[in-house]
């Protein structure tokens, strides 16, 4: 089966080329039918090679395939190959499972447009590159999907260029971005000159084999600034401090653009990259303490700001930021398994809210803000049902899908071997976050569908349910959103139930099981109780409850008063957090206006001035009158050369004569 692996990228590619070269000719259903289809076929050979992996002994799970030799350059040979092992499996199965959805969905949602032809292009196009990320087999394959769904980002954030917001987020995007894939490339050339190649499959025996015989030590300076360079990298993809103030924006673009971003692909490509390298940064306590660190403080700052913004997709925009931090949580307290199953779960539950947030978007006529919203359940009950089931699901309440992937991230952060009381911290801030997550998804559900309709009466007179095409999706999200966190179910819980295993664990063992001898060598065994885990567990879901019991009494109690009432009391804090603490107002007073002048600066003073003025065209003048000066001796006339030759005959006698 490994003969087809090829397939599953080219698929994608191949619609990209059809709908980008013939889509205006092939007419709007053969758009549709080549778009999705292709995603759908990779799907399909997605799950064929990841039956083929699966079935073979848990140490002989990789299936590798070598499309051809790309360089051969000294010490530096790169192949252009991919591979499939339990990480990368759950990965493509993921992107190309939901990205499918999506892909359905849009034909509902983007019907109208004149341009379906450039979206499904650049949809392909944004799904071949993720693909080529997750099934790369080194380095350099990666980051040529990497930069791929950067560039295929940008399009699809700027798709209604024409107006300059749109295309102003998708620069941003783009160039914030660019930022942290300097960072990835100056550690992929730190990787290559430690370890002396690229490819996946030297880089991390050579790394385990370098520790075992003393000649790389724990916490090795080349190694902490490796995972330091690498895990900028993913702050830019994976939208962590500081470099999340891109995703955000990003809502400008059409909303299966916000799901398909924001769910299942370039979002979580961060985490993916944290997870592939597990053995360098399993040897690099100190820079996982660096991202446990950074990602607790994304993961809170960005739900608090979600609590009061009042675009119903930015809401989620903050909410993914928030979720991304717990899942760098997770692969940051060395859970790397726990870090990709929270990855899986919220790519279903996410891509359900964004899809629904879309549904909502389209009965209101394009309207985005919750304000003009209120008692839409009425309206359109199936979008609010499978909103309804993922909004529990992102709430961390049993039994639906995020409660068994945050569950054990918060457990795994409890635990954590190599710094135990940061550990113990970072649990209780991902508790807050998660309380202030349940909050900020029920304030969602209770000013959109619940209460009085407060928008205009020819808004209500056009409220309708989506077509099947847009809300047969959100069924097969919302059903994933309940039954998807059950491959994860927490041996605490499995036990109750005859031992029921825990899949993902299990499935994850063979990957992740070098780096957990490292850390068991290093750190010791770990033994903790199950009435610990238990408690922890029920006082999260304790919190939640809290959550979204505080919402109820705010925005459905008095929903007339006690907003408004919060707001002018604690006026302070909610102009911080309205204004998102003004992160953006300070990039741009501390960074761009200072970049601008020095931009200015060089352009004016140093480039046009300096260099064109006096240098290149300062020479040309001087030049220009040395020459006119000099074409007045040879002008032609017999009289000018004597009175020369006279002039000349004179100053040597004068020479002579003193």
């Amino acid at each position: 089966m490994e003969g087809y692996l090829f397939l599953i990228p080219l698929l994608p590619f191949i619609g990209f080329l059809i709908n980008g070269l013939l889509g205006q000719k092939i007419g709007k259903s053969g758009v549709f039918c080549i778009g999705c289809s292709s995603i759908g076929l990779a799907f399909l050979f997605s799950i064929l090679a990841v039956y083929q992996m699966a079935s073979s002994p848990p140490d002989d799970r990789l299936l590798v395939q070598v499309l051809w030799n790309w360089m051969a350059v000294g010490n530096l040979n790169i192949d252009v190959s991919l591979m499939i092992d339990p990480l990368s499996a759950v990965m493509v199965l993921v992107v190309t499972g939901v990205s499918f959805v999506i892909h359905i969905y849009s034909t509902g949602y983007m019907a109208h447009d004149e341009s379906y032809w450039r979206f499904f292009a650049y949809l392909n196009m944004f799904v071949f590159f993720m693909i080529m990320l997750v099934l790369g087999s080194n380095f350099i394959v990666m980051f040529v999907g990497w930069e791929g769904v950067g560039l295929a980002s940008y399009l699809l954030i700027g798709f209604w260029y024409k107006e300059n917001v749109n295309a102003d987020a998708g620069k941003k995007a783009f160039i914030v971005n660019r930022i942290g894939d300097f960072g990835f490339l100056l550690g992929m050339f730190l990787i290559f000159i430690t370890f002396g190649s690229l490819a996946y499959l030297d880089v991390f025996p050579k790394a385990l084999h370098m520790y075992e015989h003393g000649i790389l030590a724990m916490n090795s300076p080349v190694v902490i600034a490796i995972c330091l360079l690498l895990f900028l990298g993913a702050t830019g993809k994976s939208a962590q401090i500081p470099l999340f103030v891109w995703l955000p924006d990003a809502m400008a673009g059409p909303t299966p653009v916000s799901a398909l971003i924001h769910a299942a692909t370039m979002v979580t490509a961060g985490v993916y990259m944290v997870a592939r390298t597990n053995i360098l940064f399993t040897l690099a306590p100190t820079a996982l303490l660096v991202l446990v660190l950074m990602s607790a403080a994304t993961a809170f700052i960005a739900a608090t700001i979600g609590i009061l913004q009042n675009d119903i997709k930015r809401v989620l925009a903050y909410s993914t930021v928030s979720q991304l931090g717990y899942m760098f949580i997770g692969v940051s307290v060395a859970a790397y398994g726990a870090g990709i199953f929270h990855l899986m779960t919220h790519a279903f539950f996410k891509a359900c809210l964004f899809l629904c947030a879309g549904s909502v978007i389209h009965a209101m006529g394009g309207d985005q803000d919750m304000r003009s919203m209120g008692g839409l359940w009425k309206k359109i009950p199936i979008t609010y049902i499978t909103m309804l089931f993922a909004t529990i699901a992102i709430a961390g309440i049993p039994p639906f899908a995020g409660f068994f992937s945050k569950d054990e991230i918060l457990w795994k952060a409890f635990t954590f071997p190599y710094y135990p009381v940061v550990g113990k911290i970072v649990w209780f801030i991902g508790v807050i976050a998660a309380g202030i997550t349940a909050f900020y998804m029920f304030r969602l559900i209770f000013m959109t569908f619940h209460g009085k309709f407060r928008g205009t009466a020819e808004q209500a007179h056009h409220l309708h349910e989506s077509p099947l095409s847009m809300t047969g999706p959100l069924m097969i999200l919302a059903f994933l959103s309940v039954c998807g966190g059950w491959l994860g179910i927490p041996h605490v819980i499995g036990n109750l139930f005859g031992h029921v295993p825990n899949v993902m664990e299990n499935f994850f063992e063979p990957v992740f099981a070098n780096s957990h001898e490292i850390i068991s060598a290093y750190a010791g065994v770990q033994h903790h109780s199950t009435v610990v885990e238990w408690i922890l567990m029920a006082g999260s879901v304790a919190v939640a409850i809290g959550g979204i019991s505080l919402a109820y009494h705010i925005y459905i109690r008095r929903f007339d008063v006690l907003p408004a009432r919060l707001a002018e009391t604690y006026s302070i804090y909610h102009k911080l957090v309205y204004n998102k603490y003004f992160v953006d107002e300070i990039y741009y007073y501390v960074i761009v206006l200072p970049f601008y002048y020095l931009s200015m600066f060089l352009w004016k003073v140093v480039d046009a001035f300096c260099i064109d003025g006096v240098g290149i065209n300062g020479q040309a003048w001087w030049v220009q009158r040395g020459s006119g000066a000099l074409r007045l001796v040879h002008n032609g006339y017999v009289q000018t050369y004597g009175a020369f030759m006279l002039l000349g005959l004179v100053v040597m006698l004068w020479f002579f004569i003193v």
